[in-house]
């Protein structure tokens, strides 16, 4: 459960310092965890992402601010980290429903969001299907891409990512050359830590033990052991489910810690809107 506990040591940290302008790095070392580690566990365990939890805290607190004070709402935007009054007004409003200016006169409903404390269910109600197995390096080969932490940009260009090799006819090709030791199409996630840099990889590959087709590049996946888990059920849905059951109920109750080498989703040829879609998740653990 320690890790728990960093996680809230994280969590502490970002509403101890809510009107400063902090990073996912500073928040992530209270949590004694990478960049993208901390911000998968939390992005999983919440359903919200670290920027976005940020976003509403400060809003709720700008809010009751706004209620109970005569402060100038020019004031409370630069206090809240917003530039200008104008950006302030539109992040108030989506969140509210009303402009600050209607708030302060008692006009529709505020929406708060209470400080998070990070509770995990080891109930354990639904069974979770995995395997603990020991491979040697592999290659894989495929397309990757760079994206920042800041400004959460792997979130929204990992997506789509997805879509342009789905529509771009890549997959087909990463299926056609799949003859190593996992079958199917690989989402590699590697974190950048040893450089210490802002920036995580993401590779859409397949296992392969042939030759470099032109227009992919290669990678080795290091040797590592591996708890495996079954994913039932059609995407997209289905994958965060389980995800959600490894961070949640797994990894409290089960003796392992994520090793902090790439980890893998593994996708079928199948219909990703089969009901019957099996799928697996690949965590390198210690």
């Amino acid at each position: 459960m320690a890790w728990i506990e960093s996680l809230q040591k994280a969590i502490n940290y970002m509403e101890d310092h809510l009107l400063e302008d902090i990073t996912i790095e500073s928040i992530a070392r209270h949590a004694n965890a990478s960049s993208f580690h901390f911000q998968r566990t939390f992005s999983v365990l919440t359903d919200v992402s670290v920027g976005e939890y940020l976003r509403r805290r400060r809003l709720t607190l700008a809010a009751e601010e706004l209620s109970r004070t005569d402060c100038k709402i020019i004031d409370l935007a630069y206090k809240y980290g917003y530039d200008t009054p104008e950006a302030f007004t539109k992040a108030f409003r989506r969140q509210h429903g009303v402009t600050p200016s209607d708030a302060r006169k008692g006009i529709g409903k505020l929406q708060s969001y209470n400080r998070l404390i990070i509770q995990v269910n080891l109930k354990g109600v639904e069974p979770m299907k995995y395997r603990i197995v020991e491979e040697a390096a592999f290659q894989v080969v495929g397309l990757k891409r760079e994206y920042s932490y800041e400004n959460e940009e792997n979130l929204i260009g990992i997506p789509k990512f997805w879509e342009e090799v789905n529509a771009n006819g890549t997959d087909g090709l990463l299926f056609k050359v799949n003859n190593g030791l996992i079958k199917g199409v690989l989402g590699i996630c590697v974190d950048n830590i040893a450089d210490q840099s802002k920036k995580m990889e993401y590779w859409i590959a397949s296992a392969s033990n042939g030759e470099v087709p032109e227009g992919l590049d290669s990678f080795e996946i290091p040797a590592s052991k591996w708890a495996v888990f079954e994913v039932h059920g059609p995407m997209p849905g289905a994958m965060p489910k389980v995800w959600k059951q490894i961070f949640s109920e797994w990894f409290p109750s089960s003796g392992y810690e994520h090793a902090g080498t790439p980890e893998l989703e593994v996708y079928s040829e199948d219909d990703p809107s089969s009901p019957d879609l099996y799928s697996e998740i690949w965590i390198p653990v210690k």
